[in-house]
C-alpha cells in the first residue's frame, strides 16, 4: 500500500509539474496532454512512474497464479477424501448385505431343520428316512452357505485392499503435487525493494503536502534505486 501511495504522489506531483512523460524504451516518446490556456513548463520532465512499478505486478500475477494452483490442489485433496468415504459407505452396505442374506439363510435352515425333527419323532420309518435324507440335504446347504460366506470374505477383504490402495496412491499424489507447487513458488518470495527510502519519501510528502516539489530530490533517489533493483533482479534471471 505503502508503494502505491507513493506512486499515487508521484503522479500527482508530475502533473502539477505539466512536464513531458518519457517512456522506458528508447526511441519511444509519450507526451503528456497540456491544457488550453497552461504553458508547458521548459526544461521539467518526469519518468513514466507506473512503468516503474512493474516488477509488483508481476509479483501479483505470480500469487494469484499460486493461489489458484493451491485451490486446485484443495480440490482435489476434498474430492479424494469424497472418494474415500463413498469406498467406506459400499464396504459397510455390502457388509451390511451380506450379513442378512447369510442370517436369513440361517434361519431358514433352522427352521426346515427343527420341522424335520417333529415330525420325525411323530412319523413312521419312512417318514424318519425323509427327514433323514433332508437332514442331509441341511448339512449339504449349510456348506454351500459356509463356501459362500468365505467367498464374501475374500471378495470384501480384496475390495477392502483396492480401497486402501487407491487411497495410497491419491494420498501420493497429492503430496507430491504440494511438494512440487512449493518448491515452484519458493523462489518467488518477495522482499522489500528501497525500504528506507519509501520510508523517507512518505515522511517528507506526509511533512510537505502542500509543497511535494521539495521532495523531489528524495523521489529521484527512489526511482534511480529501484530501476537498479529492477535490473539486478533481471541479470539473476529473477
Amino acid at each position: 500500500n505503502t508503494i502505491f501511495e507513493i506512486s499515487s504522489w508521484l503522479c500527482l506531483w508530475a502533473a502539477r509539474c505539466n512536464c513531458v512523460v518519457r517512456a522506458d524504451k528508447p526511441g519511444e516518446q509519450q507526451t503528456s496532454q497540456v491544457p488550453k490556456g497552461r504553458a508547458r513548463t521548459n526544461g521539467r520532465s518526469c519518468w513514466n512512474f507506473t512503468s516503474k512499478f512493474q516488477i509488483f505486478e508481476v509479483n501479483d500475477e505470480e500469487l494469484k497464479k499460486r493461489i489458484a494452483e493451491e485451490l486446485a490442489l484443495e480440490r482435489a485433496r476434498r474430492d479424494s477424501e469424497a472418494q474415500k468415504r463413498r469406498l467406506k459407505q459400499e464396504q459397510a452396505y455390502v457388509r451390511d448385505e451380506f450379513g442378512k442374506i447369510l442370517e436369513r439363510e440361517r434361519i431358514s435352515s433352522n427352521e426346515h431343520l427343527t420341522r424335520a425333527i417333529l415330525r420325525e419323532r411323530a412319523a413312521t420309518e419312512e417318514e424318519r428316512q425323509k427327514a433323514q435324507r433332508f437332514a442331509k440335504q441341511l448339512e449339504e446347504k449349510d456348506r454351500e452357505l459356509k463356501k459362500h460366506d468365505a467367498y464374501y470374505k475374500e471378495q470384501l477383504a480384496r475390495l477392502e485392499e483396492r480401497s486402501a490402495q487407491f487411497y495410497k496412491v491419491t494420498t501420493e499424489q497429492y503430496q507430491k503435487a504440494a511438494d512440487e507447487v512449493s518448491a515452484r513458488f519458493k523462489r518467488y518470495e518477495s522482499h522489500p525493494v528501497c525500504a528506507d527510502l519509501q520510508g523517507k519519501i512518505l515522511q517528507c510528502y506526509q511533512q510537505h503536502a502542500q509543497e511535494t516539489l521539495s521532495c523531489s530530490a528524495l523521489a529521484s533517489q527512489y526511482l534511480h534505486c529501484v530501476n537498479h533493483a529492477k535490473q539486478s533482479m533481471l541479470g539473476r534471471g529473477g
